[in-house]
């Protein structure tokens, strides 16, 4: 298990900060995260990730929010919440939440406070079937339909065209950004800056096979929140689904199988995770900036996975010693750590930006 890589160049894009406390003077100083005594229970940071607690109180977010349904091309229409400042803010962030989360989720309105109170302009997407949105598609979700995703984060940045564009993906929803990273190296998001991805599922069917594995208490969790979900579709679109002979499944492993017959392009539920998992090959032609946070006791995403990311050339990966899945929840200073450290590192680049600009400004006078 690598701590920190030996070079100066390798070291700035991978960092084990369970180590490595702050770098030389001649790069940026990393926070290691300490969530204090008491909570650095993996369990209590994951559960707390999701805790309505964390968004209690006004939250401008929200009563600047308006939704708005993006044509993803193909029929597909997804949903999403749009909270701009007047005038416009520093930039565009888009958001996309985790497996059966949503755009109202805890991390998801929380991160979003944050972002929007650095005078960030905030999209936060829904996923197919997340949320509130069954109705807008027949066809079902899953993890591999990243086109319709890609062209929303297309729609998303064409709303100011002229602004910085950052993505921040969680769990699921960082899978989905680091192909959307993979992606963009086209062209077709040239205001894309930076791409955050925090503790991504790499890897899906390790990640299915550790919640079904782990604690009952995830296993039930998305169980539950599988089931209902499938129930409402069924609810909107009787004719074409029935899953009252699906629903006695009591593992996820058990129940992504028996959708396999809804999903004819894939042979198996192995060939379908496949479809989407991310390695070191997978992600080697990233020509998009990205940064990946985890935690090394992450129970649902396993950190061997990310340390084989070492060699990917525009990947930072901050591996922190705790955190949970999505946790990194801190007593002192009380909040999310890395919400914090994603508003600084947006204030920098964009700091940098001008910076440079200016310069070569001053060179063409």
């Amino acid at each position: 298990m690598p701590c920190c890589i030996d070079s100066a160049m390798k070291r700035n894009r991978f960092r084990d900060v369970s180590t490595l406390i702050a770098e030389d003077s001649s790069t940026r100083r990393i926070d290691r995260f300490d969530p204090g005594p008491g909570i650095r229970n993996p369990h209590l940071q994951s559960i707390l990730a999701s805790l309505k607690l964390r968004v209690r109180g006004a939250n401008p977010l929200l009563s600047a929010a308006r939704e708005l349904i993006l044509d993803s091309g193909g029929g597909v229409r997804l949903q999403g919440f749009w909270s701009r400042h007047d005038p416009p803010g520093r930039g565009i962030v888009a958001m996309i939440h985790g497996w059966e989360g949503s755009a109202a989720s805890a991390y998801m309105l929380s991160c979003g406070r944050t972002l929007f109170r650095h005078g960030f302009d905030i999209f936060r997407l829904n996923l197919r079937d997340h949320g509130d949105s069954h109705h807008l598609n027949e066809d079902l979700f899953h993890g591999a339909r990243i086109d319709e995703v890609f062209q929303a984060m297309i729609a998303v940045a064409a709303l100011s065209p002229k602004m910085p564009f950052f993505i921040v993906g969680f769990s699921l929803g960082g899978n989905f950004a680091l192909r959307i990273a993979l992606r963009a190296g086209n062209g077709s998001l040239p205001t894309l800056r930076r791409i955050f991805s925090i503790s991504p599922a790499l890897d899906p069917y390790k990640a299915t096979l550790a919640i079904d594995r782990g604690p009952a208490l995830y296993r039930h969790y998305f169980l539950h929140k599988w089931k209902r979900s499938l129930r409402k579709k069924q609810a909107l679109f009787p004719r074409r689904y029935n899953f009252s002979a699906l629903l006695s499944h009591t593992t996820l492993i058990g129940l992504t199988e028996a959708l396999m017959s809804h999903n004819p392009e894939y042979e198996n539920y192995i060939d379908y995770f496949r479809d989407y998992t991310l390695n070191d090959a997978v992600l080697a032609p990233l020509s998009v900036p990205v940064t990946v946070i985890t935690s090394q006791d992450d129970p649902v995403v396993p950190v061997e996975d990310f340390y084989p990311l070492e060699n990917t050339l525009r990947a930072e990966i901050l591996i922190q010693p705790y955190g949970g899945h999505c946790g990194f929840i801190q007593l002192y200073p009380p909040g999310c750590w890395y919400e914090r450290w994603i508003a600084a590192r947006m204030r920098d680049e964009l700091e940098e930006a001008f910076r440079l600009s200016r310069r070569n400004a001053g060179g063409r006078s």
